[in-house]
């Protein structure tokens, strides 16, 4: 099972839009693609807002899509094109013992795409991608603890006099010496991937992925 996972700094900056890009990108990997939701205090992770979505019952649920209208981030994988969608959603700290059944779930399959931060507490996958919005100040714990695994940055905007590097906000939420140790992809949301960050991902996941696959990188316990 080799892993891509899709990351990001805040809300609503395009992290599911990246991973079906992705999925559009490279039909060919027959992508199972799983959408991570934590919930906590009564709140939902999506927006931070009350909802019904949160696991009742158990710690955790696990739901496959099979509805194609486009309607939730789950089906707009499937639309995208990939093999398998699944929604799991978790309690907050409930994440590490929900993961067996997930890896029961999809370890036949032949490339996984997960959209999450939190994952990364629990594998090493083959390729990390973050989204950031350098004009957006929030900016997750999630995110900054495992910033610096990240194989590559998509930006929604341009660093160059972004709101992160105005003196007036504070001071950044990353050093820029963070920033640009890093390959970084210009995709502002609803543009299309650019050819240099699929070149990226076919070298990185596809290419390099093939090149050490029979290595688990699973680093849960």
């Amino acid at each position: 099972m080799r892993t891509l996972v899709i990351g990001g700094h805040t809300r609503d900056i395009g992290k599911t839009a990246l991973v079906v890009d992705i999925i559009r990108t490279f039909p060919e990997a027959s992508w199972t693609a799983v959408k991570i939701t934590q919930h906590g205090h009564g709140m939902c992770s999506i927006d931070g807002k009350d909802c019904d979505c949160a696991p009742v019952e158990h710690s955790f649920a696990l739901d496959e899509e099979r509805d194609r209208s486009d309607r939730t981030d789950s089906s707009r994988f499937l639309v995208a094109g990939a093999a398998r969608s699944l929604w799991a959603r978790t309690r907050q700290g409930c994440l590490g013992e929900f993961l067996p059944r997930l890896w029961n779930e999809i370890g036949t399959a032949p490339s996984v795409i997960i959209e999450s931060n939190s994952v990364l507490e629990f594998l090493r996958p083959e390729l990390y991608l973050v989204v950031l919005d350098p004009n957006a100040l929030d900016f997750k714990d999630s995110c900054r603890k495992f910033f610096d695994r990240a194989d590559a940055c998509v930006l929604r905007a341009p660093l160059a006099g972004s709101t992160w590097f105005d003196p007036a906000t504070g001071g950044p939420p990353i050093s820029r010496q963070r920033l640009e140790a890093k390959p970084c992809f210009e995709q502002p949301l609803g543009a299309v991937l650019p050819a240099a960050l699929a070149e990226f991902i076919r070298e990185r996941y596809f290419t390099h992925s093939a090149a050490t696959e029979g290595h688990s990188r699973d680093i849960s316990c």
